[in-house]
Parts: structure tokens; sequence; C-alpha cells
């Protein structure tokens, strides 16, 4: 019970407090990926500090792995709510359009704000002064700022009444499929973990208050070093006499030796932030997935660069429009997806029949059986919401189909390769825009698929699965049984969305737009600019009164499917299938099939070189010390991945202080 009670209060003051941190002090993220610096490098103090202290008071009072697992569990949950998971983009796609639409001509001629059903926007009708001027704007004057019950919430009353709901089902429904897959991905095929495996470090064993990790020098040394660095380079920021230590290494004078690859977006990677986070996860990884992490980003721009001395463009079109590459990185997830269903055929079919009341011969967990039914029932559920939108389910179907697709390969590479960011960067909506083409979709049916796609997929950065697949091996190593914990798992997510939303709106009407990104309110504007395109297409093609009137299976009988969107596809599809099947007949094969879900994707270009330093020290220590060398120097390497936590961490402590102690903003904060 204390550890259920620390956990939701914890999971309460981080969906309060980051929207503040992030948009309004515009300090470090606290969140940012899947390994957030608040909650490890909480954990690391906690362990390091607090519990020593806790046990000279009492013996009682230090919190037990088992706590702390519940604990992290719980509060990780939550971290898909406040920022780039949700939050960071959910009000301003809501409201922003209304404003979008008094500054474009277009957005009034083509009247693609009137064409959503009205609950998918708010509604600033009633008071535009205050609901729509002053979420853009702000409200507060000088240094009063506004009090809860001046923000207009009748503004937003309907619509959240459809998301919160359509994103809790969502939610709910990921927490009982990984309650599915956990026992095939921990037990039957025995992934690594490794973001699970580097919190357990810092727990001391069930029954046994040593801790090995925090007792070792090797780690403190490492720790201390990086630490170190990040605190000298922050000092940097606010003091300009001192001398960094440098951190970024370019060497751009290559580019002229190698044009096709710089053609291709290759002259990013000439030039990084060394890193030290990934270096330590490469050490714990295998060799293929380290290697493969490292080397994708090289040869997409390869690629890229030989299909442009053709004149073949990959990634052309903007984020949310057709482009090539949209339906290669989909169709890579696809093919991973039958990887993983192919692994755990048996286990999964079993379950399925458990599921359904038929006899199986399989021992299966109850917890899975009943994991089964409900994702199933929020599956349905979730389709239900989107028809009551105003989809045909016909479309509804396949669209849940992808967006479950993405977030269960998402925590499939978290537990495989400890890859803590991930950025997706393909959309369902744009798949089946691309598969059945304008016409058969038409475009305010297109506006409504990119608009869900806008709110939730559009930087699963911090999507619920990676977190939930993590905490559940953490709670497993700690002897708890995951489904014991799963009711406060979801107990945290309806908290948190129950704080994060009124929190946001607050911070934003109070502030205005102005604390926020630009890039988040330029996104706001991507579904109705795709939906402008394919009006004034269609119009120019005699076919716009067509397409609208088309509903249901009649949409089938006008597929006009892109055709390069279809073969890149299946290409990504077919290339992972080779991958995993070379990697299962080959023990000496090389790369990993994860390189083509990631190799395109912002995240692998700035951690790629630092995935092959990882890689490179690793192999060399193998090669020349052997297994005991490598096991005895995973103190350091669990030290480089500490340290930069707490270096973040330090920072934003720092910030905080400053802010508190003098109420100006902090002149300095490190970039995550």
């Amino acid at each position: 019970m204390r550890a259920i009670i620390l956990g939701l209060l914890g999971a309460a003051a981080l969906c309060g407090f980051t929207y503040f941190n992030d948009c309004v002090l515009k300090q470090s993220l606290l969140i940012s990926d899947h390994m957030p610096v608040v909650v490890y490098g909480g954990l690391i103090l906690a362990m390091a500090v607090l519990n020593p202290l806790l046990r000279h008071l009492g013996r009682r009072l230090p919190l037990s792995s088992k706590e702390v697992a519940v604990i992290l569990a719980i509060i990780l949950c939550s971290c898909c709510i406040p920022a780039f998971g949700l939050m960071r983009t959910f009000t301003t796609s809501l409201m922003l359009p209304h404003h979008l639409r008094l500054n474009h001509v277009a957005w009034r001629e083509n009247q693609v704000v009137e064409s959503l059903p009205p609950m998918m926007l708010a509604d600033p009708s009633q008071d535009s002064d205050t609901a729509l001027t002053g979420f853009v704007q702000g409200m507060a004057v000088g240094g009063d700022h506004i009090t809860l019950r001046e923000v207009p919430w009748r503004a937003w009353t309907r619509t959240l009444a459809f998301w919160l709901p359509l994103v809790l089902v969502l939610w709910l429904g990921m927490l009982a499929l990984a309650l599915v897959v956990h026992p095939q991905w921990a037990n039957h095929e025995q992934l690594p973990y490794p973001i699970a495996r580097f919190a357990s470090a810092f727990l001391p064993s069930p029954g046994n208050e040593g801790q090995s990790v925090l007792k070792s020098r090797m780690f403190w040394g490492s720790c201390g070093f990086v630490l170190a660095i990040y605190v000298w380079n922050y000092a940097n920021g606010w003091f300009p006499d001192l001398v960094p230590v440098r951190m970024y290494f370019s060497f751009h004078p290559l580019r002229k030796l190698f044009e096709t690859f710089v053609r291709g977006g290759g002259g990013r990677l000439l030039g990084f932030t060394l890193r030290f986070m990934p270096i330590g996860f490469a050490y714990f990884l295998s060799s293929d997935v380290s290697l493969s992490l490292g080397l994708g980003p090289y040869l997409w721009c390869l690629v890229v660069g030989i299909f442009l001395g053709y004149g073949i463009p990959l990634e052309e079109g903007g984020y949310l429009s057709i482009k090539t590459a949209t339906f290669l990185n989909f169709g890579a997830y696809f093919g991973f997806l039958l990887t993983i269903l192919y692994s755990g055929r048996q286990y999964y079919l079993a379950v399925s029949r458990r599921a359904l009341g038929l006899d199986c011969a399989e021992r299966v967990e109850p917890s899975s059986v009943w994991g089964a039914r409900v994702f199933a029932a929020c599956a349905i559920s979730f389709v239900l919401l989107l028809c009551r939108a105003g989809l045909d389910w016909q479309l509804a179907i396949p669209y849940a189909a992808g967006t479950i697709m993405i977030f269960l390969v998402m925590g499939r590479i978290t537990a495989e390769t400890g890859l803590f960011f991930i950025q997706v960067w393909t959309f369902p909506c744009v798949v089946i825009w691309g598969f059945m083409g304008s016409a058969a979709l038409g475009p305010d049916t297109i506006l409504l698929l990119c608009l869900l796609s806008c709110v939730l997929l559009l930087d699963p950065r911090e999507a619920l699965m990676p977190y939930v697949v993590n905490s559940f091996r953490l709670l497993d190593w700690n002897e708890t049984k995951t489904h014991r914990v799963v009711p406060a798992c979801a107990l945290a997510l309806i908290l948190g969305l129950a704080i994060a939303v009124p929190a946001t709106l607050y911070f934003q009407y109070d502030r205005g737009l102005t604390t926020t990104d630009s890039w988040t309110q330029l996104a706001a504007g991507f579904p109705f600019v795709n939906a402008i395109e394919a009006r004034q297409e269609l119009a120019a093609q005699g076919r716009l009164d067509e397409s609208l009137s088309l509903s249901g299976f009649q949409r089938f009988a006008n597929l006009r499917p892109i055709r390069r969107g279809v073969i890149a596809f299946a290409v990504g599809a077919g290339l992972v299938l080779l991958l995993a099947a070379c990697r299962l007949r080959f023990t000496r094969w090389p790369l990993h099939p994860v390189m083509l879900l990631v190799w395109g994707t912002f995240p692998a270009w700035r951690f790629a070189p630092c995935f092959l330093i990882g890689w490179a020290l690793k192999q060399t220590i193998v090669k020349y010390g052997g297994a005991s060398l490598y096991r005895r120097l995973l103190p350091l390497f669990t030290g480089l991945i500490a340290g930069e936590v707490l270096g973040y961490l330090f920072g934003i402590v720092v910030g905080l202080a400053y802010y508190f102690l003098t109420g100006e903003l902090p002149r300095y904060t490190l970039a995550r």
C-alpha cells in the first residue's frame, strides 16, 4: 500500500508539473523518451541517498526492492501523458485550427474546419475572445496570473468528452496487451530488457540489503566522470568564461568524398554529439543489435542518395503527407509484427483459445487470459468510438489495427534492444490514404484520419507500451506479480489525465502559446493542409462530389492505390522478414531486423555514432579480455548511463531552484 500511494503521488506530481518545466521554464525535458531522467535519476538518488538515511532512522522505513519496482511501474505508466505522449500536442491540435482558419483564406474557402464532426475540436463559439484569443495570446497581465476559474472550460467540455475516453480505452488496451505478451517475451524468448536491467542494478535483491552497483568504485568513478562533464558544461552556460568540455565532433570536411551519401542526408551524420547513454546500452546488447543500430542510419542515407541519383525521392513530402519513406517504415513495422507473431505462435494461439473458453493443452497464466479478454474489449470499444466520430467501420478497423501494431512493436524494440528514444515516422492514416487513394476516401475522411494521428501518433517518443513492458520485467525480477500492479497503473492513467489536462490548459491560457515550441503549433495544421490539397486535386479532376458521397464498401470499388507506396510497403516488410530469417538461419549473421525500423529516424541519426563506439568497445573487451573482463566492467558502463541521467537531472534541479529563488527563468539549460 505504501508503494502504491507513493507511486500515485509521483504520477500526480509528474503530470501536474511537466508542462510547466518544459514549456514555461523551458528547461531540459523531464521525460523526453523512454528513460525519463526525472524517474531514473530519482531512482538512483533514492537508492544511494534516501534509503540509507531511512535505514538509520528505523529498520522498517527503507523502501524494499518490491516497493521500488511497484513505484517505478506506476510512475512510468503516467509518463505517457503530460508531454509528447499526449499533452504536448493534444490541446493545440483541438483549438489552434480555429485560429489558423482566421489567418488562411484557403481554409475558409474550403471550409475544412467546418467539415469535421463538432466534437472533434474545441468550441470557442460562445466566447471567442476568451476561449480562442486567450488560448493563443494568454490571459495573464504582467505578473498577475489567472485563476483556474477563468479558464473557459465550457469550450472544452464536448471535445474532451470524446477524446479522453478514446485515449483511455487505447491505453487500457495496451496495458492488457502487455499482460498477454509479457510471459512470451520474458520467459519463453528471454529478451534482455536492457532498460529494466539498468534499473534493477540499483535495487537490492529480495531479502538482501546490499546493492552491488552502488558499492562499486568502478561505477562511481565512471558516473562521477560523466556527471562532472555535464555539470561543468552546464556551468559554462551560466558563466561563459569557463572553457566547456568538447562534446561535439565534426567531420564535415569529408562531405566531398562521399557525394552519394551526403546527397541522401548523410551530412547530418558527419557531426555528432557524444552521448554516454547509447555507449553504455550498447555494452549490454548483443553485437548484432548494437551494430545494426549504429550502421542503420548510414545505410539509409546511402540508399536515399542512390535513389535520388536516379530521380526517385524517398523522403519527399510533409510530415503527415504521402511519401515513400512512410510506407517503407510501415511495411517494416508490419514485417516485424509478423516475426513477433511467428516466434510466439503457439503461446498466442493457446492464450486465444483460453480467452474464448476453449480447451488447450498448453499451460497459460490466468492473467494473460484475462488480459486478452480486456484487450479485445478495449479494441472493440476503440473502433466503436472511431465510428462515433464518423469513420466507417471498414476504415476504423484497419486504423485501429495499425495504431495497436505501432505501439506493440515499439514495446518490443525497447525490450529487445534497449533503444530508449524511438520516433516512428509512419502513420496508419497515410498508409490507408496511399492504399485507397484520395478519390476513395474523400477529403473529409482524410482530414478525420489525419487528425486522429495528429493527436494519438504524431510523436510517440513517450508511448505507454515501452514503459509497461520494462516495468513488468522489473516486477518479475523483484518477485512481484504483474497483474496485481496493473489496476494501480490504470488508476495512474486516469489520475494523470485528470491532473494533466486542466494543468496544461491553465498554463496555456495563462501564458499563451508563446510558451510552446513552434513545431507543435505547426503540427496542428497538418491534417487540414492535407485535406485542402486532396480537395483541390479532386476538384481539378472533377471527382470531388463523387468522393464526398462514398461510404462503406463503396470506397473499395473506387480504389486508386499509389503504386510507389504499395511497392515500398512490400519492400519494407520483405526486408525485415529476410533479415529475421537470416538471423534465425545463420548463427554469425551480423544484422538485426530492428535496423530497418529505425534507420530513417531522427533518434537513430543522433545516436548511431555512439552505438558504434559502444559496439567497438564491447568487441574489443570480449576479444582480448574474455567473458570475465566483460562482467567486471559492467558497473563501469552502468555508471556511464547513470552519469548522463544525473547530469540532466542536475541542470533541472538548479534551474528550478533559481526560478523559485529569483522569480526569473533559468538562463541556460542542457538540451536533450
